[in-house]
């Protein structure tokens, strides 16, 4: 597991992941730290971003995955929970500037929607039970914007998994799933992290609220499974 600062890819030289490490380089400085038109609102693409990579808290690493299968690249990826979560253990004071990208030059973009999408699916559930937020990248994703539906924020050069931890903004992509059971696991982990502590009211009041809504779909669907 080969995790590189910043600064360290700026002084590598021979090295077969220094290009792939370069060119997400590139995209970070100039399409996630910068304002986009299409954003709708006003800063920076990814708000985290800025201050991970000015305080050189930005960890990259290349993953090859030619002719593994989904379940072999999931067994790959879990372990950076692992070490994503002592780093934050012992570095508190930077909590939220933080991020692992995990960059996968060998997933063909025709493949990412399977690839990327399928093990971020899978393994996104363990990652916010953790207080962590998995994010999926590559040039087909179709998630998006938060205040523009038609820009696409999560679209980048090479296909990409990205770990940071959960913030309190985050209640929205938390609230998001048609899962009801996974909406459920989402928000108990959201108020676990942030119930005792929130400096919104509005979004602990929405929390709960979400949750309660969930908790009340789910039964109604068990009931309608019951009786069929």
């Amino acid at each position: 597991m080969q995790l590189y600062t910043t600064l360290e890819i700026e002084q590598l030289q021979q090295n077969e992941d220094l290009p792939y490490l370069l060119e997400i380089m590139e995209w970070v400085k100039f399409f996630l730290v910068r304002p986009h038109p299409d954003l709708g609102r006003p800063g920076v693409v990814c708000p985290f971003m800025p201050h991970a990579l000015k305080s050189n808290n930005i960890r990259l690493a290349v993953i090859r995955t030619k002719n593994l299968c989904l379940e072999q690249i999931e067994a790959i990826v879990k372990p950076y929970r692992d070490v994503f979560l002592e780093r934050e253990a012992n570095e508190k004071e930077l909590l939220i500037s933080k991020a692992f990208v995990l960059i996968f030059p060998d997933v063909h973009i025709e493949e990412a929607s399977k690839v990327i999408d399928g093990v971020h699916k899978k393994l996104k559930p363990l990652f916010v039970e953790s207080g962590l937020m998995l994010g999926e990248f590559h040039n087909r994703t179709e998630s998006p914007g938060l205040h523009n539906p038609n820009f696409r924020p999560l679209r980048s050069p090479i296909p990409l998994l990205v770990i940071r931890p959960m913030t309190e903004v985050d209640l929205t992509f938390l609230m998001s799933p048609d899962n009801p059971h996974l909406r459920i696991r989402y928000l108990e982990a959201y108020l676990n992290r942030f119930g005792h502590k929130l400096t919104d009211e509005t979004k602990f009041k929405n929390a709960h609220q979400a949750l309660a809504l969930a908790k009340e779909e789910l039964k109604d669907k068990n009931l309608v499974s019951y009786y069929i």
